[in-house]
């Protein structure tokens, strides 16, 4: 079957902007790039929703899930194939597979235990599952699933820096000469900022010409705020909360660091590789496979591992330099749209000669 003659629903009723909801632009562009007709099922005024609008693909924008079930339970039999792009979207597309009859595909970037008789019921009506790391895979054929298929987040350079931008926010925090070392990570239970915490604590131990960037907001946001206040860490450590378009931020950024205690993969990391920012992280999930050999990996939750690593990489050029060029190179190769893009196509097919 020719795939210009499929039409593909996205589906992804996430509320926030995240790493998911970034991957599903890309994957909207990539789709569209290739010639396949290609829509999208959201929650309306959502950041994805404004974000897919803007950019002219068609979107059916639905005000809850329960309105996102019934659409498909009306319209997804006009779809050829259903992608669900998060956990919430699987199971629409699911629960509704006896009224549309078509395959699903469902992308897994999170690498939490599954557990339960229903999530079994749930993996095993989806057509083909695809997952953003081994460590993902591995995961799942524990569960029970066998039918996974790796394929990387996506990395899309950004076409242009707004340097100004980033030049505003270095003068508005009074950096002047210090190193900026940064992250960008929600403030939830799996990011595990607090190990970030303890470990900028431990970096002031051993220099203080740095000051720290932590970009995203969750429900952790009061803990550790209250954690940066009892560390004495308030001169150092900064909550810079949501930021549309953070990747201007790179271009002033010394060092990239991710503490996670689960991780899928970290499409952030890829931003960091191709912008030139050597990376620090933890080992959790699909981090070790990406960050092996191109950054430091720390195990989890060693808040004084991930001090000394930064540490090194501020006083070590050469090292630097080595772990630079060599996450830029396998950036390009490894994960670049144009590349993945197409083992999604060659998923498609799969599931709809089965």
């Amino acid at each position: 079957m020719n795939l210009k003659n499929l039409h593909v629903l996205q589906i992804n009723t996430e509320k926030t902007w995240r790493g998911g909801e970034r991957q599903t632009i890309y994957i909207l562009q990539g789709l569209r790039e290739e010639g396949v007709p290609v829509s999208l099922l959201c929650l309306k005024n959502s950041p994805l929703h404004l974000k897919a609008q803007k950019q002219g693909f068609e979107t059916f924008a639905v005000k809850n899930n329960l309105q996102a079930i019934l659409f498909l339970a009306n319209y997804g039999k006009n779809f050829d194939i259903l992608h669900a792009q998060a956990a919430k979207a699987q199971t629409q597309a699911v629960l509704t597979k006896p009224f549309h009859k078509r395959p699903i595909v469902y992308t897994r970037r999170v690498d939490f235990r599954p557990r339960g008789i229903l999530t079994k019921f749930k993996y095993t009506s989806t057509d083909k599952i695809v997952v953003i790391s081994y460590a993902i895979k591995n995961i799942l054929e524990e569960f029970g699933i066998k039918n996974t298929v790796v394929i990387p987040s996506f990395f899309v350079p950004k076409k242009k820096f707004d340097n100004k931008k980033a030049f505003q926010l270095k003068k508005s925090l009074k950096l002047g000469n210090k190193k900026v070392v940064a992250t960008i990570a929600a403030l939830v239970p799996h990011k595990d900022p607090f190990t970030m915490v303890r470990a900028i604590k431990e970096l002031t131990k051993i220099r203080k010409d740095f000051v720290f960037l932590h970009f995203g907001q969750g429900k952790l946001y009061k803990e550790v705020a209250c954690l940066i206040s009892e560390l004495s860490l308030e001169d150092y450590y900064f909550l810079m909360g949501f930021h549309d378009q953070v990747e201007d931020y790179f271009s002033i950024f010394d060092i990239f660091v991710i503490s996670s205690e689960q991780e899928g993969l970290c499409s952030s990391i890829l931003d960091a590789f191709f912008y030139k920012v050597p990376v620090v992280s933890t080992d959790a999930g699909g981090l070790k496979e990406l960050v092996k050999d191109r950054g430091i990996l720390c195990p989890k939750r060693d808040f004084k591992c991930l001090a000394k690593a930064i540490n090194l990489i501020m006083e070590n050029n050469n090292l630097k330099s080595k772990l630079i060029q060599k996450a830029y190179i396998e950036v390009i190769q490894k994960y670049s749209l144009q590349t993945n893009i197409k083992k999604y196509l060659q998923v498609y097919k799969q599931v709809i000669k089965s």
